[in-house]
């Protein structure tokens, strides 16, 4: 079933020779980093990151499905989306693709929990947040 889905953020990710493995394309778990990369940015845009919030968001699953291989050179458009929220969750998709290519070259899905910085317990999920997801 297809989730509704609204586009938060855009953003750029050169790829590093580095990012490669012994195959000679981008290591799976680089693909996480990229996502996690665009996740971070879009949450400091919003001002959500910063010491003394009160609370902090914490993936509590994430997924990847590896379309086609990234190599050196090139540079990664990676977009999130997110669903619609709960009280203290919501769901992110993200999109990467090749910069000057309209394929899709991998997707996946992170779900994301606000928890109270102190106990580790879920919270309400913050205004700035809650607003952009719904």
């Amino acid at each position: 079933m297809e989730h509704p889905r609204r586009l938060v953020h855009s953003t750029e990710i050169p790829i590093r020779w580095g990012d490669m493995d012994a195959q000679g394309h981008v290591n799976n778990t680089v693909y996480f980093r990229y996502a996690e990369q665009g996740r971070i940015e879009w949450l400091a845009s919003l001002g959500l990151l910063e010491r003394g919030s009160g609370g902090s968001p914490v993936v509590v699953n994430a997924s990847c499905s590896f379309l086609i291989p990234f190599v050196f050179p090139g540079t990664v458009e990676l977009r999130t989306y997110l669903a619609n929220p709960g009280r203290s969750s919501v769901a992110s998709y993200y999109e990467m693709r090749l910069v000057g290519d309209d394929r899709l070259y991998a997707e996946g899905a992170a779900k994301i929990v606000w928890t109270d910085a102190v106990t580790g317990k879920s919270m309400a999920l913050p205004e700035a947040l809650r607003s952009l997801a719904e």
